[in-house]
């Protein structure tokens, strides 16, 4: 294998583990970013995200000297070889991908980079961004490559060391065969294509994905009009393997980093191009309604109004396996439960404090026990798994309702009922 000097600028979920896999790899990595506070935590090995294994491979990548981080990416991009942009491209105007992030760290590398240095975009950009770097490098003798990132909050490690596939797009065979022999070891099929169409495919992927994610909501929905289980009923789906058993859990709706801005972005990219994406645009609107529905559920279960009643929430970040607040559906439903009058008291294992201008809508607490006390009713909106495993007739004895409102069909009813409590599930 070919050992290369990897430059990795931005230090988010996406570079930071990007950066401490390809050093876990072989290569050597220097990873920057403008957080000189976040810089110095790293040098010393403390993680600031919640990622499984990714504070090992970083301690790791710190002791053999093949990781190392700076300040600012004019200091990492010297003598590299490939050059990773893992920066934010958050949702801009009109619902657009902001890419001033990535335009201002290609204006202050442009030009640092050493010649036959291959630049690469691992964010998530539009169509046709690639050709836009060009231009904005304005060098031949660099080249640029897309090779977006499938990694999911959580168990990005794993998704990265053990993909289902690596993307790998430019316009210059030499280069993507440079990017994609940095991944030789990883061992699992690589598609070789046009930037554009590498672009195009991290879009397709997750649009899809959120497009799975509000059919089975809404066949939820259907399925408690009709006397149905969705239980069961995506049981017998995810059998089927053109279908697939994974994003078939209804729940509060989606959120997070990734899916809100890019089903977003698609539909902006699709109008820019004449053509009206209805099933993209139908998504969000499902989405949206779903978090309606649980609010509703949580009203009726109350008794119809929410003014003066106290909810105990049990989960805040958007998912289970991550501290990550980001568009998360639990707070986007505390919003509205909270406009509709109720006071909410919330725990989630991953956010033992508030977080200033994010839960202001919640008081957070460090219990589970702490959040039902005298609550009229409890809402569960995030699905780990200790949430279980909790001691159910405790909590009972401290709640002054009877019902659990389960937006993730998470618990067990039985040991629910045992407790004498009520449970509200999703499409049951």
């Amino acid at each position: 294998m070919f050992v290369r000097r990897v430059a990795v600028v931005g230090v988010g979920y996406v570079g930071l583990t990007t950066a401490a896999c390809l050093a876990s790899l072989g290569h050597r990595v220097v990873c920057a970013d403008i957080d000189k506070r976040k810089v110095a935590r790293l040098l010393e090995g403390h993680v600031p995200i919640l990622e499984e294994g990714l504070t090992e491979l970083v301690a790791e990548g710190l002791a053999s000297r093949r990781l190392d981080f700076v300040v600012g990416a004019a200091n990492a991009v010297g003598d590299a070889e490939v050059v990773f942009l893992c920066l934010p491209t958050p949702m801009g105007a009109g619902g657009a991908a902001d890419l001033s992030a990535v335009e201002a760290v290609i204006a202050e590398v442009r030009e640092l980079l050493p010649a036959d240095c291959v630049l690469v975009t691992k964010s998530t950009v539009p169509v046709g961004t690639a050709a836009r770097v060009v231009e904005l490098l304005g060098r031949d003798d660099v080249s640029v490559v897309s090779n977006p990132e499938f990694l999911r909050e959580g168990s990005a490690v794993r998704d990265f060391m053990h993909p289902d596939r690596i993307v790998v797009g430019s316009d210059v065979q030499h280069a993507a065969e440079r990017v994609s022999a940095l991944y030789a070891r990883v061992g699992v099929p690589t598609v070789l294509t046009s930037a554009a169409s590498a672009e195009m495919v991290k879009y397709a992927a997750n649009c899809f994905l959120a497009m799975k994610l509000s059919y089975v909501n809404a066949m939820a929905e259907l399925c408690e009009r009709l006397g149905a289980d969705i239980a069961d009923v995506a049981e017998g789906m995810g059998f089927d393997h053109r279908i697939g058993q994974s994003f078939l859990q209804p729940g509060p709706g989606w959120g997070g980093s990734c899916l809100p801005k890019d089903t977003h972005a698609l539909l902006r990219m699709s109008e820019a191009a004449g053509f009206d994406f209805a099933l993209v645009r139908a998504t969000i609107d499902t989405n949206e309604q779903q978090r309606d529905r649980v609010v509703e559920k949580v009203v009726a279960a109350v008794g119809g109004s929410l003014d003066g009643v106290r909810l105990g929430l049990l989960g805040l970040a958007f998912k289970a396996g991550t501290d990550d607040l980001r568009d998360s559906p639990a707070l986007a439903v505390a919003r509205k439960l909270r406009e509709r009058g109720a006071d909410l008291v919330a725990f989630d294992p991953a956010v033992p404090a508030p977080v200033a201008g994010v839960t202001d809508d919640v008081l957070v607490v460090g219990d589970p026990q702490q959040a039902v006390k005298d609550a009229d009713a409890v809402v569960l909106l995030t699905e780990w798994p200790e949430f279980r495993k909790l001691d159910w007739a405790d909590l009972a004895e401290r709640m002054a309702g009877r019902v659990v409102v389960d937006t993730r069909n998470l618990l067990d009813q039985d040991v629910l009922r045992l407790a004498d409590l009520d449970t509200v599930g999703i499409g049951r």
